[in-house]
């Protein structure tokens, strides 16, 4: 069975990261991700978690400069070193707050490197991450982002994804599947999830075009969620969009989709 979750990175925005929590006990979630909640202290998420019944489903490996327009970490030569640390960072929170995956951001190819050389760092530096990850039982992830909203980030599509599984070939890496992100990519969105299920560790939804809550694109969710709860998928669907208004005028989908949540 899927679990809901709603990311505070995106929504409650209205607010600082460290009231968002509340905002999502409020509005009936009990699991929340966060990009990078490294701005916060261990002890402060903790309490947050704690006072509102809530889990952390999902954080990022710190990307460097990716946010800021910059290459990341993961696929740029020479930033081994940074990589490392920023694993380890992201397992010290990991464990401390009991997250049960970590996304790990591919970042961009730099317009001085050629792509393969970039690509065969991305694959050493996932195998390293699995490593170190699985020593501490946590799912290591990786997402595709779309070529419009991040020129030259290294994983685009379904096929790229798959490439990458194949090299790094190890048993515990997964899949973050974002809808937005594969219907932006011009991918069959529903098709792809139903290929890949089994391969996929997390899921993330939007709609397309506009990035806002669902029904306000193109992306058939009536379909996706149908097959979700009849699929053998058990990991957490995330709301991860920009409220088109207001983040609490957004969540119609919510009564209509997850009904029970």
């Amino acid at each position: 069975m899927m679990k809901l979750a709603v990311n505070l990175s995106m929504i409650f925005t209205e607010v600082p990261l460290i009231e968002r929590f509340a905002l999502a006990c409020q509005y009936g979630f009990s699991h929340v991700e966060i990009q990078f909640p490294y701005e916060l202290s261990i002890a402060e998420i903790q309490a947050q978690l704690q006072q509102h019944s809530l889990s952390l489903c999902l954080i990022n490996v710190p990307a460097g400069d990716l946010m800021q327009g910059g290459n990341g970490l993961a696929g740029v030569p020479g930033q081994e070193i940074a990589f490392r640390h920023a694993v380890e960072q992201a397992i010290e929170y990991a464990t401390a707050l009991n997250v049960p995956s970590v996304n790990i951001l591919a970042g961009k190819q730099p317009l001085d490197a050629d792509l393969l050389p970039c690509l065969r760092t991305l694959a050493s530096n996932l195998k390293l991450a699995c490593q170190m990850l699985s020593d501490f039982k946590i799912q290591p992830v990786f997402e595709m982002i779309n070529g419009t909203d991040m020129p030259r980030f290294l994983l685009q599509n379904i096929a790229q994804a798959q490439e990458m599984l194949e090299v790094v070939n190890n048993p515990c890496l997964k899949m973050q599947y974002d809808c937005y992100h594969m219907a932006m990519m011009g991918e069959d969105v529903l098709g792809a999830l139903q290929e890949n299920i089994e391969n996929i560790g997390h899921i993330q939804f939007a709609d397309c075009p506009g990035r806002h809550q669902p029904s306000t694109g193109q992306i058939d969710y009536q379909a996706i969620f149908a097959y979700l709860k009849d699929s053998p998928y058990s990991g957490y669907v995330a709301a991860e969009y920009r409220p088109q208004s207001q983040s609490q005028q957004s969540f119609a989908w919510k009564a209509q989709y997850f009904p029970s949540s």
